[in-house]
């Protein structure tokens, strides 16, 4: 999910992979640790695909020689001269493939076995991406799963064991409950945005 995390950030502006690997640790950060030896292979990828793309850099504005050189002025044309040796960070963007992709994973189903926690996690950490009937529909997906989870906790909960086994069933179906509770909150606060924007849609088509 790595690719998905990608396209999320540079669907709000173009990154070089310093700031990307950053912006992914204060992301991901509490999901997995992202390294340079997975983002640059994961970039990659998403390049040959045609997902994203290398912004070039805009060449650097030269400053005219008027003979000698003092002050302000020859600090400046120092800053303006590359470096010998020095190779320019590569800044990437996304592409409308990338766009549609993005939206494929997004609203792709995981299917069994799938980490279903980090999964939900890093597609609800860019949720506002999608447009609204795809959000309402990830979320009514995620209620689902959660409320088949809940039938299965509670069917186990007075199952015979010690003190122990029964508090971590009742401590995993009170987990699930919090959980199911939060989703329906966000289910009808999408479901709340969506019918206040009808009246405002309807008025512009009349207008």
């Amino acid at each position: 999910m790595l690719e998905l995390a990608v396209l999320g950030l540079l669907k709000e502006q173009p990154l070089h992979g310093y700031e990307l690997k950053k912006r992914l640790g204060d992301t991901l950060g509490f999901l997995w640790g992202v390294s340079y030896g997975s983002l640059y292979p994961a970039l990659r990828r998403l390049e040959r695909s045609g997902a994203i793309e290398i912004v070039e850099p805009a060449p650097a504005t030269p400053i005219p020689s008027t003979g000698s050189l003092t002050g302000d002025l020859a600090a400046a044309r120092l800053r303006h001269r590359p470096l010998p040796g020095r190779r320019t960070r590569k800044q990437y963007r996304i592409t409308p493939k990338g766009e549609a992709t993005f939206v494929e994973l997004m609203v792709a189903d995981g299917g069994a076995g799938a980490d279903d926690e980090r999964t939900f996690a890093l597609k609800l950490a860019f949720c506002r991406h999608l447009p609204g009937p795809e959000r309402l529909a990830f979320l009514e997906r995620r209620r689902i799963e959660l409320a088949a989870r809940l039938d299965r906790a509670q069917g186990s909960a007075g199952g015979r064991g010690d003190r122990y086994l029964r508090s971590l069933m009742e401590h995993r179906t009170k987990t699930v409950e919090r959980d199911l509770e939060w989703v329906d909150e966000l289910i009808t606060a999408e479901r709340a945005a969506a019918s206040s924007a009808e009246p405002e849609a309807t008025e512009a088509g009349v207008a």
